[in-house]
């Protein structure tokens, strides 16, 4: 089954929850994740995305990518900072642009430069808007983003809509990795009643309350990355995942 169908599919039951993984060696080695993985897995966690904003190396990102698949079989998705953060040992790459750089790169440069990549590495495209919203984070900076103002809703839920009437299939709104505070929920609801293709969020889930909140507002999948990188994996995550699995709209 493709990727993007799995999503769909599981979305008609409830809403998801995405684990990122940073292949960054600095952050944690291959055994980590091997044993992130796995217990990723049974927590119930829905797809383990892969990337980061800085210190991608292919060869590590391949070992990477070869652990996660070697100890849970949950799809594996790219979530690429950039052209080399692509791997053929993936099962797909969310194809995102980032709508509101102020940098063409980031919006068509860098995806022209890994569309024939992504071609050659026989994985499935996932089209996607990256939207950051304030305070945005490592990415705003690295990606040149001019951050959504938090009391804009109808900004985002602008640049949301022309994600979707441009053929994307997802919508990312995204606060930044490690930010205090997450996306504020009338900016996820303005959003959401905006758009008819699955809404993700990112930044800032460290807590249970903090998804719920989010999904109350009408977001479809919760990604969460800084605390997938606590030294007690269970621990952290077990709260965060079951208020996903346990939500019901």
């Amino acid at each position: 089954m493709k990727v993007l169908s799995y999503i769909h599919e599981k979305l008609e039951k409830g809403p998801l929850h995405f684990s990122l993984i940073d292949p960054d060696p600095v952050k944690q080695n291959l055994e980590a994740i091997a044993s992130k993985a796995s217990i990723l897995e049974k927590l119930g966690t829905d797809a383990i995305m892969v990337g980061g904003s800085t210190n991608i190396v292919s060869s590590i990102l391949d070992d990477t990518v070869k652990t996660i698949k070697k100890n849970c079989s949950l799809p594996v998705i790219l979530f690429p900072g950039n052209i080399s953060g692509i791997t053929k040992k993936a099962d797909a790459i969310f194809f995102m642009s980032l709508l509101n750089s102020r940098n063409p790169y980031w919006i068509v440069g860098a995806q022209v430069l890994g569309a024939p990549i992504v071609k050659s590495a026989g994985i499935e495209p996932i089209s996607m808007a990256y939207l950051v919203i304030e305070p945005g984070g490592t990415v705003s900076f690295v990606g040149d983003a001019k951050p959504i103002p938090r009391n804009k809703p109808g900004l985002a839920a602008a640049y949301a809509l022309a994600a979707q009437y441009l053929g994307m299939s997802l919508v990312y709104l995204e606060a930044g990795s490690g930010v205090k505070e997450p996306i504020q929920p009338e900016i996820i609801k303005t959003v959401k009643s905006a758009i008819d293709i699955p809404l993700i969020v990112g930044g800032g889930m460290k807590t249970a309350d903090a998804v719920t909140t989010a999904l109350d507002a009408g977001a479809d999948i919760i990604v969460t990355g800084t605390a997938c990188e606590s030294g007690d994996t269970e621990k952290t995550m077990r709260p965060i995942i079951r208020a996903v699995k346990d939500f019901k709209r």
